[in-house]
């Protein structure tokens, strides 16, 4: 039986804005202004345009290249964004907010410790920015430096105490030390403070699944499945804990449901293939492994 899925890693990257600046010279340059209108409203290329306009007026505005290296990022661009983030704190290096944004691209691109490097100076400059000790700490998590990680998290949930991302974060890193109880706590905490947070419902879940809280995992992942009817994920992972509950039937709805949301789901596949050779569908569960295996061809020496 394969260990259930966790959603998501660390969920912060996407979910936290960039830092825009609306710029100490909007007067005298109004695209600053227009530009962070645009942005905020969501119209990044619209937001890039006007950043442009800004820059042609006056080519050493740190602001205006910080903004529109967060717009780019926004857009997918994050060498373009980078290399914006670069000029920005060539022309201010004092700009903690520059160094953030280019944290962000960094760790979207791999480089964790380029992203750590980044994040610590923007600490080093703001020692209260609570988003940047976040990062931080999901760049070290992923670096498998769970202890920084969850050091990190503590001062950034120090700082900011209803950032529900780092409670989060938190619990994902208690998690992969296999401190189940800690991470339910973070997880719960998250949710008090973002009643809507399918992540933290589902990892939730995955920690009472591990402590053998089948029936409370499931209520979870049924959250999930109200707030997200379209989350493979939480079908295929309540599956799991019908299956460890001996329902198997349960467990191959549940199944079904996902790889009807994703044709591809290999492990959804192999462990639908589990549970109906559990009920005598010897027939069904062999052309289950043999989908599975087409999928991911690892899985046929399980």
């Amino acid at each position: 039986m394969f260990k259930k899925l966790i959603a998501a890693t660390f969920g912060v990257i996407f979910a936290i804005s960039l830092a825009v600046s609306p710029g100490t010279n909007a007067a005298d340059n109004p695209f600053i202004k227009s530009g962070k209108a645009k942005f905020d409203e969501g119209d990044y290329r619209g937001a890039i345009a006007d950043y442009d306009k800004a820059i042609e007026l006056d080519s050493d505005d740190a602001y205006a290249y910080n903004n529109r290296g967060s717009a780019k990022s926004d857009l997918g661009d994050h060498d373009g964004a980078i290399a914006d983030f670069d000029r920005a704190i060539e022309l201010k290096s004092d700009y903690a907010a520059a160094y953030y944004n280019r944290g962000i691209a960094k760790i979207i691109k791999g480089d964790h410790y380029g992203a750590i490097a980044d994040y610590s100076r923007a600490i080093e400059l703001d020692p209260d920015y609570a988003y940047a000790y976040n990062n931080r700490g999901n760049s070290k998590s992923d670096l498998g430096d769970h202890d920084g990680a969850i050091a990190d998290f503590d001062k950034a949930i120090e700082l900011k105490p209803d950032l529900a991302k780092a409670y989060y974060n938190r619990g994902v890193a208690k998690d992969e030390l296999d401190d189940y109880h800690g991470a339910i706590a973070d997880y719960s905490r998250a949710i008090e403070l973002d009643p809507d947070y399918a992540y933290a419902y589902n990892n939730r879940g995955s920690s009472k699944s591990d402590l053998g809280d089948h029936y409370g995992a499931i209520a979870d992942y049924s959250r999930v499945i109200e707030l997200d009817p379209d989350d493979a994920y939480a079908y295929y992972n309540r599956g799991l804990a019908k299956d460890d509950l001996d329902d198997y039937y349960g467990a191959i709805a549940d199944y079904s449901r996902a790889i009807e949301l994703d044709p591809d789901y290999a492990y959804a596949y192999y462990n639908r293939g589990l549970a109906k050779d559990d009920l005598g569908d010897h027939d069904g569960a062999a052309a289950d492994r043999k989908r599975a295996i087409e999928l991911d061809p690892s899985l046929k020496d399980r």
